[in-house]
């Protein structure tokens, strides 16, 4: 049975590990997308070339689900970079309640520009862990992410 002084230690501890996590998180975030404002993109604008680019057309609800967005968010993005002829929306041939979101030729163009220097500030920015680490790191994150535990 847990005692006050021992429940306060453990709160204390998971607290100063979330603070850590989340503030770790913001900021190697923010050092990694800072290029993208030179292509004029956003973090969630970046994450959907990215996903069509590697994966292929997806449907607009799973786009959403894959960069971690709000259907409605989406859609808000979808028509920011259809305005740019990034991508183009088309009715889903086997479900016609479903919207596919595919690459134009534009984009796939951005994306082959973008990319690789995007992959090179990541593997910079994570060369602070040794491959062990990095490792450790990824199975960690996998491990809180994955949790299923109601709070």
């Amino acid at each position: 049975m847990e005692t006050g002084d021992s429940r306060e230690r453990t709160d204390r501890l998971a607290l100063g590990a979330w603070v850590k996590l989340a503030r770790s998180a913001e900021s190697v975030s923010t050092r990694i997308h800072g290029h993208l404002a030179a292509y004029r993109l956003t973090v969630s604008q970046f994450g959907v070339l990215e996903a069509l680019y590697h994966v292929g057309p997806l449907s607009q609800r799973s786009l959403a689900r894959k960069i971690l967005k709000s259907t409605g968010n989406m859609t808000h993005v979808l028509n920011n970079m259809e305005k740019r002829g990034l991508v183009r929306r088309q009715p889903d041939p086997k479900d016609r309640r479903a919207v596919e979101v595919h690459l134009t030729r534009k984009g796939t163009q951005l994306v082959r520009n973008v990319f690789p220097r995007h992959a090179e500030i990541v593997r910079r920015e994570m060369s602070i862990l040794n491959t062990t680490e990095q490792h450790e790191l990824g199975r960690l994150c996998r491990k809180l992410g994955l949790q299923t535990k109601e709070p």
